[in-house]
């Protein structure tokens, strides 16, 4: 250990000071900033609109758990990934490996498995055997593909982009390969934003540095999630994101940016809406068996929506779509379980929420699965199915002969810090 108790002591004092000055309860205004989001403007336009009545609301743990599930059967998809890999010889390579589960287990659709390589090398001298279509394994219950980036697209965010390709074609394709099978009265969990967020933003700026969405298999991705919200929307199986770490600063940009608001503590949506969902001491606080929640939010003319608007010729993306564009748009709403103190975001697609009906059988549905089990029951299996350990990571890195890994003095330290 190399902190000495006189070390330990002056951090302490100091973590007196800084809890003295920056108190995390400032509740008082917090009603009447919750109401601001009835419809929530920016620059003239609207980027945020309750759906209904805005409140809170909250449910005891153990009689939301003594209840039934609202649907016979819940799908989840995930993907777990070896993290990018780079190569002294400029190569970069990221392998993501998804599959999909389901409650009650179904043990054929679990030995179903779809495998991605992206790569990435600056030279176009280098040669990829990349897959024109899929090679199948295991008797054809898996399949897999090596797809390239293009060498003159990235000059920088390689990593990232290379992992984004991996992950999004990965997930979208098993998606699209499985979901036929579905039961059409089931219920579908995305892992995360039900939108590939990350790939969507260097899509539609205007980069020099990241011309992702001039890749062919970038825009193929995009157009697989189209593919797999009008799915769903046509069969009426409802589809929702599960965001266990929401991360979004566009409320609280919005709230600060407006007169008089400049005061608010908090940097991001999330620490808003647990301080807004955080329970009284006559609750019995952090102690207390309860969830809260908020109303449905509509997030307007972002992502989706706005793309199949744009007449952009910078987006140059013809996406093919079955219904209209405001049903892309995403809606949300938010959960917080103070024992736990963890916030969850769950999003879907406007073209299930407008209906009130849906609004509340979605809602049940995830207020009883995080009952019953902290997360729903489906993601934790579907994650345990995926994921790819650190081990498992360290044999794949071993895998690429004549090629030698790109060290650098923190992974000798620490290892693979973006292992989850």
């Amino acid at each position: 250990m190399t902190l000495e108790p006189v070390h330990i002591k002056i951090m302490s004092e100091m973590a007196d000071r800084i809890g003295m000055s920056a108190e995390d309860d400032s509740t008082e205004e917090l009603p009447d900033l919750l109401n601001m989001l009835n419809e929530l403007e920016h620059d003239g336009k609207l980027i945020l609109r309750s759906l209904g009545k805005t409140f809170r609301s909250k449910v005891n743990i153990d009689n939301m758990s003594l209840t039934n599930d609202p649907f016979d059967i819940t799908y989840s998809c995930d993907s777990g990934s070896t993290n990018p890999m780079a190569f002294r010889s400029g190569l970069y390579v990221d392998i993501c490996h998804g599959g999909i589960a389901s409650t009650p287990s179904d043990l054929e659709l679990h030995s179903k498995r779809t495998i991605v390589a992206a790569t990435y090398s600056p030279s176009p001298l280098v040669t990829i055997d990349t897959t024109s279509g899929w090679d199948t394994f295991d008797e054809g219950q898996g399949r897999s593909k090596i797809v390239r980036i293009g060498a003159d697209l990235l000059k920088t965010r390689v990593d990232r982009m290379v992992h984004n390709v991996a992950l999004y074609l990965c997930e979208s394709e098993h998606i699209l390969w499985m979901m036929d099978g579905f039961d059409s009265k089931g219920f579908f969990i995305m892992d995360g934003p039900i939108y590939p967020k990350q790939l969507m933003y260097w899509m539609v700026v205007g980069s020099k540095e990241v011309r992702i969405k001039e890749d062919p298999v970038a825009k193929k991705i995009l157009q697989n999630y189209i593919d797999i919200m009008d799915h769903h929307m046509k069969k009426g199986m409802p589809l929702i994101g599960f965001v266990k770490n929401p991360e979004d600063m566009q409320i609280m940009i919005t709230l600060r940016d407006k007169k008089g608001m400049k005061h608010l503590p908090w940097l991001r949506d999330s620490q808003f809406f647990k301080n807004v969902l955080s329970l009284g001491k006559s609750d019995n606080g952090r102690n207390g068996r309860w969830i809260t929640y908020t109303n449905w939010f509509l997030q307007p003319n972002q992502f989706y929506e706005g793309m199949i608007k744009s007449t952009s010729p910078m987006l140059d993306i013809d996406l093919r779509h079955d219904h209209d564009p405001e049903d892309y748009a995403i809606t949300f709403f938010v959960i917080y379980v103070p024992m736990l103190d963890v916030l969850f975001k769950v999003e879907a697609p406007y073209g299930f929420t407008k209906d009130e009906s849906v609004r509340d059988l979605i809602t049940r549905k995830v207020l009883f699965d995080i009952s019953v089990n902290g997360i729903p029951t489906t993601l934790s299996k579907v994650d345990s199915l995926a994921k790819i350990g650190r081990s498992e990571k360290e044999l794949v890195k071993g895998m690429f002969k004549g090629q030698r890994f790109d060290n650098t003095y923190n992974i000798e330290r620490w290892g693979d810090m973006t292992d989850e």
